[in-house]
């Protein structure tokens, strides 16, 4: 068990509306928890009456396509990780008939040691069209909404490069979140192989072993925990980490996940591993150089750095526009071809 103190509260709102949280919740770039916002959905309404009820409804939206699913053994305690030397993950995937997962997940429940199982990330309206039209967001209506459904289970505290409303349908799930400037805190795993996109903390928040990971005590300083009820959501703002735990045998989440930037902007982690190579493994002098030259041209730390520039001069240092970032990636195309 974590015998460091208790993280602090993530802060509550209610009756959120699409205003408030676009103009008031989204700038302040904090996590915050929506106490009953999608309880009017029909898919709350049915897992209020219980795990049966909720897999009823499922079923009766019909799936209209096969879905992927992962499972672990009973030994792994329901934490999706990787194996004792990191040379794999601790897990299996596997494809098939969503109504016959949902069978599997309610068996699950007469198990005293149940395996992990769980179906993540499917896109609703690809999956079952029905849901998705009757169980709507106003806040995001642009978004696609994706569903996860499992039973007890862990997932390691990491990080996306997006935006998140996560909304509890079924089931009460904890979240742990960390600020993004906890990363070096956070023990990061490999970049190669990882359960969950972008690399995972290495540390088990239930039990951190603070001899191996020591500055995990500073992240867990800073990090704000949160539990759902079913209807509740909670706003995870770009790049936050979060450490997921589902605590009932039948546990059903509907995320959004949105990127508010520009189109045709190059994603951000592909450019962090270009980065890598470009830069880690320069003398420290000219890392020190080359961190200048970035805050300077990608990060305005001095102000705009084509400001001195008449309009026709500015080239890649102009506003953003589709022209811009067409003839950009053209022109790393051609830089890339030659590495």
């Amino acid at each position: 068990m974590n015998s460091l103190s208790p993280p602090a509260p993530v802060r509550e709102i209610a009756d959120v509306d699409h205003s408030r949280f676009h103009e008031t919740i989204r700038p302040a770039r904090q996590p915050v928890v929506m106490r009953g916002l999608v309880r009017e959905w029909p898919a709350v309404g049915a897992a209020l009456k219980g795990d049966e009820a909720i897999v009823d409804y499922l079923v009766r939206c019909g799936p209209l396509r096969p879905v992927q699913a992962i499972a672990a053994r009973p030994e792994e305690g329901g934490r999706f990780f990787y194996n004792a030397d990191l040379s794999a993950l601790n897990f299996i995937r596997g494809r098939g008939k969503l109504d016959e997962f949902l069978h599997d997940l309610l068996a699950a429940k007469a198990c005293d040691r149940p395996p992990a199982m769980a179906v993540q990330s499917e896109i609703i309206p690809q999956v079952m069209p029905a849901f998705a039209e009757a169980n709507t967001l106003s806040l995001l209506s642009s978004v696609d909404p994706r569903i996860w459904i499992g039973n007890r289970i862990r997932v390691a505290p990491h990080y996306d490069i997006k935006e998140n409303i996560a909304c509890c349908v079924a089931g009460r799930r904890r979240f742990t979140l960390f600020p993004p400037d906890q990363l070096a805190n956070m023990y990061p795993g490999p970049f190669e192989l990882t359960p969950a996109g972008t690399p995972v903390s290495m540390v088990d928040p239930a039990e951190p072993d603070l001899g191996r990971h020591p500055r995990f005590a500073e992240a867990w300083a800073s990090a704000q925990q949160a539990e759902l009820e079913p209807g509740d959501a909670i706003y995870i703002p770009y790049a936050w980490w979060h450490g997921v735990e589902s605590l009932e045998p039948v546990s059903i989440l509907v995320n959004y996940w949105w990127f508010d930037a520009p189109t045709g902007v190059a994603p951000p982690f592909d450019a962090l591993l270009h980065a890598i190579l470009a830069y880690r493994h320069l003398p420290a002098g000219d890392r020190a150089v080359w961190r200048a030259m970035l805050d300077h041209y990608a990060f305005d730390v001095n102000g705009d750095p084509a400001a001195h520039l008449p309009d026709h001069a500015k080239g890649i240092l102009a506003p953003a526009s589709p022209d811009l970032f067409g003839r950009l990636r053209g022109t790393l195309k051609e830089i890339l071809q030659r590495i």
